[in-house]
């Protein structure tokens, strides 16, 4: 089966032989991300996380590509945890907010397994939190809304393929690097990943600009380009700024919502700059 690790150390399936017994008491830190630069979007957060986070795009295992919300400046490193391991902002992506369950799916795709991080630390048996399967085995309500959430979770993700396919289809990406100020001086060009061309977004044809307003996906590009202004945000991060806020991490079976940088072409990056990075790996 396949899942999408980043964050997932021991994924397994949920079973009523195997978890029928157990409890699981849900932290409030982001201790679990704090290693983690950047974090897959869904198309429906694009609104939410733009006020706090620079949306890019990224390579797909199949040839196509998908959003993610870009978090540091450095390699295992995530600017939006701080030294409480409490959240930094107003939004926290869906990834996130999710864990410590996730669907794995079937070689095919058609077929989805509830899964769980055995490693979560929340996990016990001594009576701490909310039981995933009630005396009789069936599902408690609280594993019914996990798995609500993560339902809404893949379909909003299904949407979000579609959009980035329209993206490839209408060649409206291009490789970008992103120089950043470092906290101790200095500059670093961070490459890795692709952003709308906005003089290819001016040449579609009406026909073409009229699809993309009735899908919504218009509003989804303009959103994308003027998150990129976060690149600022995670720099005055990386130098020690205050936080605009800070939050901790909700049960996703109570979440009800799924949903000085410069940027330019990759191929018109300084030779001058100090460093370079692959942001996005």
């Amino acid at each position: 089966m396949a899942t999408q690790l980043l964050i997932y150390r021991n994924v397994q399936p949920i079973t009523r032989d195997k978890h029928g017994e157990l409890y699981l008491k849900a932290g409030k830190d982001f201790v679990f991300a704090k290693d983690v630069n950047s974090v897959p979007l869904m198309a429906a957060e694009f609104p939410a996380a733009a006020s706090d986070l620079p949306i890019v795009f990224t390579n797909a295992e199949d040839n196509g590509v998908l959003p993610v919300a870009v978090l540091g400046i450095e390699r295992d490193s995530n600017l939006m945890v701080d030294e409480d391991n409490r959240w930094q902002g107003e939004y926290v992506p869906a990834f996130f907010r999710r864990y410590p369950f996730v669907f794995a799916s079937s070689a095919e795709g058609q077929t989805f397994t509830l899964c769980i991080d055995e490693d979560y630390e929340g996990i016990n048996s001594d009576g701490r939190g909310e039981r995933l399967f009630d005396a009789d085995g069936e599902q408690t309500q609280y594993l019914s809304r996990v798995l609500s959430f993560l339902q809404d979770y893949q379909a909003h993700f299904q949407r979000t393929r579609t959009f980035c396919r329209r993206l490839v289809e209408l060649d409206l990406l291009e490789s970008v690097e992103a120089q950043v100020r470092l906290p101790e001086g200095g500059r670093r060009t961070l490459t890795g990943f692709k952003a709308i061309n906005r003089n290819k977004l001016k040449e579609l044809s009406a026909e073409q600009l009229q699809t993309l307003m009735n899908n919504d996906e218009l509003e989804l590009i303009h959103i994308h380009l003027q998150s990129m202004r976060n690149f600022n945000r995670l720099t005055r991060l990386a130098k020690g700024g205050a936080a605009q806020d800070t939050q901790a991490k909700p049960d996703p079976a109570t979440d009800e919502d799924t949903a000085s940088g410069e940027v330019a072409p990759a191929n018109n990056a300084s030779s001058s700059d100090k460093d370079n990075n692959s942001l996005l790996h």
